[in-house]
Order: C-alpha cells, then structure tokens, then sequence
C-alpha cells in the first residue's frame, strides 16, 4: 500500500466528517484495510504526520491540536483550522 493511498484515505475521510469533527486513525485503517486494520495503523500515523507537516490537517490530543514530530498516544486526525 502506497502513501498515496493512506492519505487520500485521511483526507476523504476527514472531508466528510465535517467542520469541526475529527477522525481516529482506526477508522482510516479500517477503511484501508478492514480484516487486518490493526498492521495499517503506523502507516496512518506516518501519513497524519506528513499531511499535518503539510498543513492539510491537524493532529489533535485532548482535542487541542499538537506537534506533528513530536505527538505520543492517542490521538484524532481534523482539517487543518
């Protein structure tokens, strides 16, 4: 599975979600991969990583938005604000 293919992933899903709402990175491996989600999930983060330093979305823990490079944890995935 190519880059390509995870951040389009992100970016489709948070485009529906709407103004305001956040996805978590299982829903976009589900989506990328739905009988084996849980091996995709670095490769959600990598690419919330990237398009966050590109400035397409926002990392968000807590629901505050946090440094892409340097983020731990739990964390949800919105359009850039």
């Amino acid at each position: 599975m190519n880059d390509d293919t995870v951040d389009n992933a992100i970016l489709s899903l948070v485009e529906a979600s709407g103004a305001g709402k956040s996805i978590s990175p299982a829903e976009v491996a589900q989506v990328l991969d739905p009988e084996n989600w849980r091996s995709r999930l670095g490769a959600v983060k990598q690419s919330a990583t990237r398009l966050a330093l590109a400035g397409k979305v926002d990392i968000l823990r807590k629901g505050k938005p946090v440094d892409p490079s340097e983020f731990k944890g739990v964390y949800r995935i919105t359009l850039k604000t």
